[in-house]
Parts: structure tokens; C-alpha cells; sequence
């Protein structure tokens, strides 16, 4: 059968620099080139961690956090895009790629402007002895942490969808969105980095789509990961995935955010699903068992 598909491709999976993130998704695009190619209608989101972060270092800190996403959406966009159409092109399929520079509304008074807690940037041995705020990010080192406030609505959602119904692949909601708060019956931009996860399960509710594709490093999520009793899940319902959540099984910069996610768009649709799984399985995810599946 075939389903419409948010897909949302982690920042953390790109690489370190722009020339490694061209070549990893010119690889990255092929199984994905082979999901659309299979009659799915797939919708792209990206992460944008470790650019945005590079991206204000790059500036010395002085350009706000909402531009640095609108960069990366710029040239993470680009780079997918160029991927997908050449794959697509080898595989013989005939269909155009388009990015949309997305804007994301958030919640002016989120806790989450006071409660820093989104990492961003690259991982380091020791905490840096600067003005900003880092966290150890899952046994993987520190980095710093931005405010993450949660998406409310995407803004350029119409054009989104007028884009797929002209047969489009679409990338959107890049690095979570651009953040904005609406003031006076406008938009203006807030410093802080929103969650792709969360973005993504938000553009899959919006467009009503059948599955939310959360592709990360690992192929199955984990409960006691790393542990002697560590134990991959195939399935999980959204009851047990809050259970498992209450008993801090998943990491808060790494699984936390997709479960949660995936909770979040699963649980509005009994007919749902999300899948967390790698990137590898990417083109056999529809048929393999090689996977978590989170259903109601």
C-alpha cells in the first residue's frame, strides 16, 4: 500500500563539514530516491544540531540563532535537494525537488526560553569556559544548549501543500523551522532552535500523513541501552513508549525528542504509525522488521 511519509533526517547524520555532508547525502538519497521510486509520497525534514551551531560560531556568536537556521536551511536544503534529484534522475524517476524556507510559530512565554536545553554545535572532551551554557549530551561529550521552544504552526504550511499536490518532493521545516512569535498580528523571529522531531511530527499531522519516518544512527530503539540488559524493541504502543519515557530509558538529546514525537503524531490517528529506525533501512523500511514501530 501506498503512504504518505514525513521523513525526518538528523543534523547529527550529516558530518562535520559541508564537503562531508554533499557526499554522505549523495548516499543517503539513494535508498530514499528508492522509497519514492516504489510509489510512496515522501515529505523531508532535516536536523540542523551541529550546523546552526557552527554556523553562529562562524559569526562569533553575534548572529541570532533564527538566521543561523535560515542559513542552514539554505545549504542543508540545497545539498539534499541536489541529492534527491540526482538520485531520482538514476532511478528513473521523473519528479521535481523543491525547498521551502519555513517559518515556525512558537509560544512567546514557552518554559522552554528559561529552560535551555536544545544541543546545538559540536561536542567537546571538556566544558568550554565561554559565556554560554552546555550540557553533556548522552555520554558523548558537552555541547551547548539553546532554548527549544515547542512548534505550534508552520506558516508556509498552503505552500507546502500546493507543492505536493503538484507532485513534488518537498523539504521543509528544515533545522525545525525558523522560529517566529507572532506580535501585533505579525511574525518576527525569536533566538532559539526548534526541535526537528517535534517539527516534523507537527508537519506530518498537518498534512494527515500515514507514517512519521524518524532515520537516526541505530536501527531499533532501546530500552536499558548500553546496559547488560539492554533489549531492542520492535514495537512499542504509545502507552508503553510513555511508560518507558516516565522511567528514563532514552536519552534527552538523542532518542527522548523522536519517542516523544512520534507519541505525539501517533496518538491523534488510530490508523498512525511512526517508525524509528537507520538510514540504511531506509528503502526496505515498509517491509522489514529491522525497526521500531510505535502504533496506538
Amino acid at each position: 500500500m501506498k503512504k504518505k511519509i514525513v521523513v525526518a533526517l538528523g543534523g547529527n547524520a550529516l558530518g562535520d563539514s559541508a564537503l562531508e555532508q554533499k557526499e554522505l547525502l549523495k548516499e543517503a538519497s539513494k535508498p530514499l530516491a528508492q522509497l519514492i521510486k516504489k510509489g510512496h509520497e515522501l515529505v523531508f525534514v532535516h536536523g540542523n544540531g551541529p550546523q546552526v551551531g557552527m554556523i553562529n560560531i562562524a559569526f562569533n556568536g553575534q548572529m541570532p540563532l533564527a538566521e543561523c537556521t535560515a542559513m542552514s536551511q539554505g545549504y542543508i536544503g540545497f545539498h539534499l535537494q541536489n541529492a534527491l534529484h540526482n538520485s531520482l534522475k538514476k532511478s528513473e524517476v521523473k519528479r521535481n525537488v523543491a525547498t521551502v524556507i519555513s517559518q515556525v510559530e512558537v509560544n512567546k512565554t514557552d518554559f522552554a526560553f528559561k529552560n535551555l536545553s536544545k544541543p546545538i554545535g559540536a561536542f567537546h572532551d571538556t566544558k568550554p569556559k565561554d559565556n554560554f551554557e552546555y550540557i553533556e549530551d548522552s555520554g558523548r561529550g558537552y555541547r551547548r544548549v539553546v532554548a527549544s521552544p515547542k512548534p505550534l504552526d508552520i506558516l508556509e504550511l498552503e505552500n507546502i501543500k500546493s507543492l505536493i499536490k503538484d507532485g513534488n518532493v518537498v523539504i521543509a521545516c528544515g533545522g525545525g523551522g525558523i522560529p517566529v512569535i507572532k506580535k501585533d498580528n505579525t511574525y518576527e523571529t525569536v533566538d532559539a532552535v526548534i526541535d526537528k522531531d517535534y517539527a516534523s511530527s507537527l508537519l506530518a499531522d498537518k498534512l494527515d500523513a500515514d507514517v512519521l519516518m524518524i532515520l537516526t544512527e541505530v536501527d531499533q530503539v532501546a530500552i536499558n541501552f548500553g546496559k547488560e540488559n539492554q533489549e531492542w524493541l520492535e514495537t512499542m504502543t504509545v502507552k508503553e513508549a510513555k511508560e518507558y519515557l516516565d522511567m528514563n530509558h532514552f536519552g534527552k538529546g538523542s532518542m527522548e525528542p523522536k519517542v516523544r514525537s512520534a507519541i505525539e503524531f501517533v496518538e491523534k490517528n488510530p490508523k498512525r504509525e511512526a517508525i524509528i529506525t537507520s538510514l540504511k533501512n531506509a528503502d526496505i523500511v515498509m517491509e522489514t522488521k529491522n525497526k521500531t514501530v510505535i502504533i496506538n
